[in-house]
């Protein structure tokens, strides 16, 4: 009775394991990969950043391919870090884009402009200059 119970658990079709490789290290940093016959691959590396200070981090960075019930490509990146989860492929849906907000104003304009509010004595348009006048 339990041959016939674990016969109904066999998958009918076995896909077989073309390439597999996985390395540990000594000081964590790993490394492993594999490819099976069904056009499956996965590769994924592993380390310690800034190890042994307070900045410490675990980082990973991997990729995976394979084809959709559907027969379309997938192809996945992602790393993994003290930044969170961040994931890349074409499948992935896509955040809405906000055309209200401005763009970012630029960090060397934005000191400018904080510079010019916090020394107003040094504008020079009130030397009887025309307003847009260069003033070295």
């Amino acid at each position: 009775m339990v041959a016939v119970t674990l016969a109904g658990t066999i998958p009918e079709k076995v896909i077989p394991i073309l390439r597999q490789e996985s390395e540990v290290g000594i000081d964590g940093k790993y490394s492993s990969s594999f490819e099976t016959g069904n056009g499956i691959s996965a590769e994924e590396h592993g380390n310690l950043k800034n190890a042994g200070s307070e900045n410490a981090a675990e980082e990973v960075v991997g990729r995976v391919a394979y084809q959709s019930p559907e027969g379309i490509p997938i192809s996945l990146e992602y790393i993994a870090n003290e930044y969170g989860f961040q994931a890349k492929g074409d499948h992935l849906p896509v955040p809405p884009v906000d055309t209200n907000t401005p763009p970012p104003i630029p960090p060397a304009i934005l000191r400018s402009l904080e510079y010019n509010a916090a020394h107003p004595e040094e504008h020079h348009t009130d030397q009887g200059q025309e307003q847009g006048q260069y003033i070295p």
